[in-house]
């Protein structure tokens, strides 16, 4: 019986190493590489609202799309890339909305500024038209 008992063990042993060692490859291959793509386009977008002056029109959403930014830089160096890609791609469309808040909001100043404009014309033909009759 000893005999069989050190066949099985014989036998099991190189089978249980080589699953160990499968595990272990395996858990360490599971970690997607960083998403530095998708942080570099959230840097970028943030970098774009801050040129269009996104502080001043939207700064609401500017800072969150900072705060998201610096989430996924944690994530990433907690090695959780599939978060850190999240957190970088909310951050860019953050950083997209508030440079769109603001070109509207600079659109619409300009758009004020012309009716404004077009109003004092208006009057001043209205006054040359009065003073020649």
């Amino acid at each position: 019986m000893n005999r069989l008992h050190q066949r099985l063990v014989d036998a099991r042993l190189p089978l249980a190493a080589g699953l160990l060692a499968s595990l272990i490859v395996g858990g360490c291959a599971t970690v997607p590489p960083a998403p530095t793509a998708n942080l570099q386009a959230a840097q970028q977008a943030i970098a774009n609202a801050e040129r269009v002056e996104a502080g001043r029109y939207a700064a609401g959403e500017l800072a969150e799309a900072r705060t998201r930014l610096a989430s996924a830089d944690t994530a990433v160096s907690e090695k959780k890339m599939d978060l850190a890609a999240q957190y970088a791609d909310e951050s860019r469309a953050d950083a997209e909305l508030a440079a769109a808040k603001t070109s509207q909001s600079k659109a619409n100043a300009v758009n004020a500024d012309m009716k404004q404009s077009t109003g004092t014309l208006v009057e001043e033909m209205q006054r040359s038209s009065g003073e020649q009759k």
